[in-house]
């Protein structure tokens, strides 16, 4: 199967109320919480609002969120997310979260690279960036390598206890 959101290895599918349980995993594991902006756990009752209140139309909310799972089985492996999306200037901040038994295989570069075929060919977009802690070397190897150019250094930019970090800007044009 080869389509604009699915490759014979990765599927970006819609998310869905059943997702609920995934979500409560998945942004409730405080190990994850030093790369990204969560402070606090969430509910399964907040969780269930957001799924319930969510639109895809990235226009009205200016974000998408897909999950990431695996073509053969539907497996879900994984969140992906466009957000801060400005029209005016077609790019988007992307995220990209897969969970830690699937890092490493080629499923986050194959991700991407639909995302980007859909960012470029549905939605239009000139440009998508991601902002990374320095000390990331994992997700920093597969950006760059996914042709994400470095184009500045944020400084300071993350605060995890009473320590600072400075974090990647790097762009990709499509």
């Amino acid at each position: 199967m080869n389509t604009l959101l699915s490759d014979d290895r990765v599927t970006l599918r819609a998310i869905e109320p059943t997702d609920v349980d995934l979500l409560y995993k998945w942004e409730n594991d405080t190990t994850l919480w030093t790369v990204s902006d969560t402070s606090a756990p969430f509910s399964r009752q907040l969780l269930w609002q957001y799924l319930q209140n969510y639109t895809a139309d990235i226009y009205e909310s200016r974000q998408v969120r897909f999950v990431v799972t695996l073509t053969a089985t539907g497996e879900p492996v994984g969140l992906l997310d466009l957000m801060n999306f400005d029209p005016l200037n077609n790019r988007a901040e992307l995220g990209l979260f897969i969970n830690s038994g699937h890092r490493g295989q080629g499923v986050g570069r194959h991700a991407l690279t639909l995302i980007e075929t859909y960012a470029a060919q549905h939605i239009g977009m000139k440009q998508l960036y991601v902002k990374i802690r320095t000390d990331a070397d994992d997700c920093l190897h597969l950006f760059t390598t996914a042709g994400y150019t470095t184009v500045g250094t944020l400084q300071a930019w993350v605060k995890r206890g009473n320590n600072y970090h400075d974090a990647v800007l790097l762009q990709h044009l499509l």
